[in-house]
């Protein structure tokens, strides 16, 4: 059995659930000009339980946004779809049609084992396209050389990049997301991602998985 790549902090264990992917082999590459997807409405019911999570996070939903419900917005607003590049597209994607939030990691860029847990005072990263996420008692990942990741903005250290051959996909599904219905959504991910950056799929886990 492989070892489980990622873990979640006990006092998030009855708050979040993660889906977690390892990519070997993507070949990332400007984006393609493709128009925003549909929201299905299934997918809309989980608006209110990722704020739920949100707020059990200690944050302000309405102020910090989950990146899934910030893409929602953008496209119900008619605002530009972002386009990143070929893997973060693919990543872009499925949160807007899981409305789930997702975070897409270069592993190479990773240092040691990887933590979900809380921030300190201090704690903190520059984000993409922010000069600095403050982390104070907030989720996020962690690794031997600091934060670098959560549910609303990743970091510029770990970014992918036309460069990345291996990947992290993270999904911070609310707690009462069903395992088997996360490893649908890992599915769908997987297929994305193959579809559009290529790579293969060679590492799975959903923690806590019962």
């Amino acid at each position: 059995m492989t070892a489980t790549l990622v873990t979640v902090a006990d006092d998030l264990h009855d708050v979040v659930r993660l889906g977690v992917l390892r990519i070997e082999g993507v070949s990332v590459r400007a984006t393609a000009d493709d128009a925003a997807p549909a929201v299905a409405a299934p997918a809309d019911a989980r608006v209110g339980l990722v704020r739920t999570m949100y707020r059990r996070f200690g944050i302000d939903p309405t102020k910090t946004r989950p990146s899934s419900e910030a893409l929602r917005r953008r496209v119900r607003r008619g605002l530009p779809w972002p386009r990143i590049n070929t893997l973060v597209d693919a990543g872009n994607h499925c949160s807007l049609v899981t409305q789930l939030p997702y975070g897409l990691y270069d592993l190479d860029r990773v240092v040691g084992g990887i933590a979900l847990r809380r921030g300190a005072d201090g704690d903190e990263y520059a984000g993409i396209g922010k000069p600095v996420v403050h982390l104070d008692g907030r989720p996020a990942l962690f690794d031997t050389a600091g934060p670098f990741g959560n549910p609303t903005s990743d970091s510029a250290r770990t970014m992918i990049t036309p460069v990345t051959v291996r990947a992290l996909l993270v999904v911070y599904a609310p707690r009462p997301v069903p395992a088997p219905e996360l490893d649908a959504v890992l599915d769908l991910s997987a297929a994305r991602v193959r579809e559009r950056a290529g790579g293969r799929e060679t590492g799975r886990w959903i923690i806590p998985s019962a």
